[in-house]
């Protein structure tokens, strides 16, 4: 569904992304893991179209990303921002809507706010939400708007950045759960980027570690405990010595 070819991504001397290779299959959930800084989040931008890659190809479902038509590609994706990115002017049911108002996704405002609702409900929230700002809602609430607008077109793949950041233990759990049941319900193919090693246990199918500009292992869940990779090993197990280099 996602191939990424040779791609390279430098901003000014930061060599960001130096040769990534990375194939998503249809339907798959795929973790990138990896330190802060490594890029990550530049990946997603550059399926997205949002940043454009200094080398390298993209291609969703086979179409090159850089040859696509934006609005209408971009209607085939989902995302869960870290910070939630909630419009804080705007009510709940609008925020989750906020694509079904606008463009040719557009619906009549009353069918946007069924929409908007029914989502609400899948991720757990109930038709009371729909009216609060986002300022009245607590942090794991905010996340569960976000996961509603993230599915709220039916998309056919959704990205997931650091779904958990800022949430309690239990909290943090509950989304992860939710992620999982809604890529398996929905079929979507997912990738999902973050350091929280119980989210990856919950939401991966498939885990990449990007490391160094490039990716430094790829493999299935099962496969992650006994990798081989001294990277992986050290990054899975939070330790301060190995070959990744930390600040002392």
């Amino acid at each position: 569904m996602i191939e990424f070819e040779n791609i390279g991504k430098s901003f000014g001397s930061n060599h960001v992304l130096r040769s990534v290779n990375l194939t998503v299959e249809r339907g798959q959930s795929i973790v990138i893991i990896g330190g802060s800084g490594t890029g990550k989040s530049v990946l997603i931008k550059t399926v997205l179209g949002l940043i454009t890659p200094d080398t390298g190809k993209i291609f969703v479902d086979g179409q090159d990303v850089a040859k696509a038509k934006h609005d209408d590609f971009l209607s085939r994706f989902g995302m869960l921002f870290q910070g939630g990115a909630l419009f804080d002017s705007m009510p709940v049911w609008q925020n989750v809507a906020f694509r079904l108002q606008r463009g040719h996704l557009k619906r009549p405002k009353a069918e946007a706010r069924e929409i908007a609702i029914e989502k609400l409900r899948r991720v757990g929230l109930g038709p009371e939400v729909a009216n609060r700002l986002p300022a009245e809602l607590s942090g794991g609430m905010q996340k569960r708007v976000g996961l509603a607008r993230a599915i709220a077109t039916n998309p056919e793949i959704i990205f997931f950045d650091e779904p958990t950041t800022g949430l309690d233990p239990i909290m943090s759990s509950v989304i992860n759960d939710l992620i999982r049941e809604i890529v398996v319900e929905m079929g979507v193919t997912a990738m999902t980027i973050t350091h929280d090693m119980t989210s990856v246990e919950t939401i991966a199918d498939k885990v990449a570690m990007l490391h160094d500009g490039a990716i430094q292992w790829c493999g299935m869940l099962n496969d992650l405990s006994h990798s081989g990779d001294p990277h992986v090993d050290q990054f899975v197990n939070g330790r301060a010595d190995g070959p990744i280099e930390t600040l002392r």
